[in-house]
């Protein structure tokens, strides 16, 4: 213990320089090494057992590959111009690399296990074949069918490596052998293993590193992590405008109305013909985009159809952002006649595209070539919700709402047409951008809305509290399969009431009223940029992304990560909470209900429950004396006053509804074990938020030491690993 508390203390705990998008690569796969690579078919195998136990059948199912993992670590360029083709071509020659070593490794090592004699039990003939054609004639193993021809698989593995992946194996094969033309034929060649020692009675050998392998083969592939590619509609506006202006078809179409844009661009897309012309000069930010969606098509025929399969738009407000992704797609190779290469993913995110998302689908695939699209997919369609820009647009409540109503209309707009819905949660770690527990916001999501299919993000600081030691890793996977089983098989019945539609629907209006009115008042901007440390969040470096879209001063174009995290530091948490006090206050004012009726919402509604929970837990990790310190910091004293006071007077009012409305007159009462995990740590954490207001006050009062910037620095990594899910 002494010498773990010596190594952190002598061990620097900031960074010195920005991190590149290729230090995000290396980063993500730590994760991939250390956790998911083991720990995914750990749990295969436990399902896989406990259906086994349940079904009374004597071995094991072998069940598809249906849970995964995937990144967009190298591929998300929404507001990241540091993304590129390049970054993408490494991230993918990176991850290929990690899997294809591990792959190499495991081989090897099952030809060392595995050398089982034809003397002592004869081999099936299957596993001789596979052997004689291994190449591998030493006669010191003429009777190892099984490590000759693992033998065979390590030589065309280590083929594939050096072809795919450019990495050649540490111990070099005893005969050339072709490569593997895709993951699938090395995992037939292993099933064949496998099929042998079953075959033959040693069925408890193939269910111990086989089995794993096997899994890793058919959940990683040759790519290890499916990668999606993230751009804003205003880009994807952009290039397409240029590209049809070049080829003569618009020359102003950005001018055009939406249905203008529908008729143009679903007319283009019926033929093959391309827009972009050798022979003409185009912007770098045109070549830049159609770059990325070639190293995309590239990947597919390098690493299969998995390695890239899915382009999410951001900002996606209509039916020409989807039609204008199928132009570049198109471009690529990626969309050919009734035959679409990636998902084309919408992502809606602010309160208007969330409240008009379902009729944006509708009219999709009411289009001939968009509903072909999506035949040729399966009749999937996947939607990403954002979590993040919706709360920074709304609130909490109002987003909540929003999302929850956007979830209920997607899933009806896709019923109507024959096509299944996954939804694609954008969350984040804290509650202002999605948080909290995955297990109750899964079983929160309305009835029917998951049915098998969900995906969600895990972000920032989250991702190593989670997976950072693979027996947490473990649980944590654990926790997500088992709520998406239980949201997609156990009844809900209904989930609510008509009338708790009603209320929530009033609610969500009166809190977004209460929200805007503060984030668009004279000044507020202001406001937050003086007290909260959200400048000197922006000199840290955490990530290659900066901290705003357009670097503009409006509230639309900050990330919400800093949006948040500047809330955070302040011990506010605002994003969390603001507008919920002043919603139930004014609605019981007006008698449009009971507090009655909140509380029975609250015991029956896990919707509404889910949201309460998470509401309380950050008004127990706000602060409002430490945070008026940092309201200190604005140079404005009238605006400071005003505005700190609204603050003040809906922290105050947001904890007496929650109080009401759960009977509970503490804060976390039925979280006993965050409440004294809190009780722990902040004791800890109050100083470092003294002392960080007196650093800002100096810092931005010209103390230009670079002692004084870097304890700043301190102090918010202390801050935030403290609070945790801090944004």
């Amino acid at each position: 213990m002494h010498r773990r508390v010596l190594q952190l203390w002598l061990t620097a705990m900031l960074r010195l320089a920005r991190l590149a998008v290729a230090d995000e690569i290396t980063n993500g796969l730590q994760y991939f090494r250390g956790t998911f690579l083991h720990e995914l078919p750990r749990l295969y195998a436990d399902l896989e057992t406990a259906l086994a136990a349940r079904l009374g059948v004597a071995e094991r199912p072998w069940l598809p590959a249906f849970f995964t993992v995937g990144t967009w670590i190298g591929g998300d360029r929404d507001g990241n111009p540091f993304v590129t083709a390049e970054t993408l071509d490494l991230a993918l020659r990176e991850q290929a690399r990690v899997v294809f070593g591990h792959y190499l490794a495991e081989v090897n090592e099952l030809g060392r296990e595995l050398g089982l004699s034809q003397r002592i039990h004869p081999a099936p003939a299957e596993i001789v074949a596979l052997a004689e054609d291994s190449g591998d004639d030493s006669p010191h193993r003429r009777d190892e069918p099984y490590r000759r021809a693992l033998a065979g698989i390590y030589a065309r593995l280590a083929a594939t490596s050096e072809s795919v992946a450019e990495l050649r194996s540490a111990l070099s094969p005893a005969r050339g052998r072709p490569p593997y033309p895709s993951a699938e034929s090395f995992l037939s060649d292993l099933e064949h293993v496998d099929r042998a020692l079953r075959a033959q009675g040693a069925a408890r050998l193939a269910e111990g590193r086989l089995a794993t392998l096997r899994r890793q083969v058919s959940v990683f592939g040759f790519h290890l992590a499916p990668i999606d590619l993230r751009q804003s509609s205003d880009e994807h506006e952009a290039v397409v405008a240029e590209l049809l202006a070049r080829a003569g078809v618009a020359s102003d179409y950005g001018a055009l109305a939406e249905a203008e844009r529908v008729r143009l661009l679903a007319a283009e897309l019926e033929g093959p013909r391309l827009l972009r012309s050798p022979f003409l000069q185009y912007s770098d930010r045109t070549v830049s985009e159609l770059a990325v969606f070639s190293a995309a098509a590239r990947a597919a025929r390098r690493f299969g159809p998995r390695a890239v399969p899915r382009t999410i738009i951001s900002h996606c407000q209509s039916v020409s952002d989807l039609l204008e992704a199928g132009v570049l797609l198109r471009e690529a190779g990626l969309l050919r006649p009734g035959a679409l290469g990636v998902d084309i993913i919408p992502l809606f995110e602010s309160i208007a595209d969330l409240d008009r998302c379902g009729a944006t689908l509708d009219e999709a695939l009411r289009l001939p070539c968009y509903r072909r699209w999506i035949g040729g997919r399966g009749d999937a369609q996947e939607v990403m919700l954002g979590y993040s820009d919706s709360n920074k647009d709304g609130g909490y409540l109002a987003s909540s709402w929003s999302l929850y109503k956007a979830t209920l209309e997607l899933a009806r707009v896709c019923r109507a047409h024959g096509v299944r819905l996954r939804l694609f949660h954008g969350r984040g770690g804290t509650v202002g951008r999605g948080g909290g527990p995955s297990y109750d916001a899964i079983l929160a999501q309305p009835a029917g809305s998951v049915d098998g299919a969900l995906r969600l993000t895990e972000q920032g600081e989250v991702i190593a509290s989670k997976y950072g030691d693979p027996e947490r890793g473990h649980r944590n996977l654990e926790t997500l399969l088992a709520a998406t089983l239980e949201a997609s098989l156990v009844s809900q019945d209904g989930a609510h009431r008509a009338r708790d539609v009603e209320i929530m629907e009033q609610l969500s209006r009166l809190a977004y009223g209460a929200y805007r009115a503060l984030v668009d008042a004279p000044g507020f901007l202001e406001y937050f940029r003086a007290a909260t440390p959200i400048g000197e969040i922006g000199d840290l470096n955490i990530g290659s992304r900066p901290a705003s879209r357009k670097g503009t001063g409006r509230l639309e174009d900050l990330r919400a990560i800093p949006w948040v995290f500047g809330w955070s530091q302040s011990r506010l948490m605002l994003p969390g909470w603001y507008g919920f006090g002043a919603a139930v206050e004014q609605w019981l004012a007006e008698r449009r209900g009971t507090i009655e009726e909140l509380g029975a919402m609250y015991a029956n509604w896990p919707f509404f429950r889910a949201m309460l929970s998470n509401l309380d837990m950050v008004l127990a990790k706000s602060d409002l004396a430490i945070a008026s310190r940092y309201a200190e910091l604005v140079p404005d004293s009238k605006l400071r006053e005003e505005t700190f006071a609204r603050i003040e007077a809906e922290w105050t009012r947001a904890r007496r509804s929650l109080a009401a409305i759960t009977g509970e007159r503490e804060l976390l009462a039925e979280n006993p074990t965050l409440a004294r995990s809190i009780r722990n740590r902040f004791p800890y954490l109050d100083p470092l938020n003294h002392l960080q207001v007196e650093l800002i006050r100096r810092y931005r009062a010209g103390d230009a030491d670079e002692r004084t910037r870097r304890a700043i620095h301190l102090t918010i990594n202390g801050i935030a690993a403290g609070l945790r899910n801090s944004g």
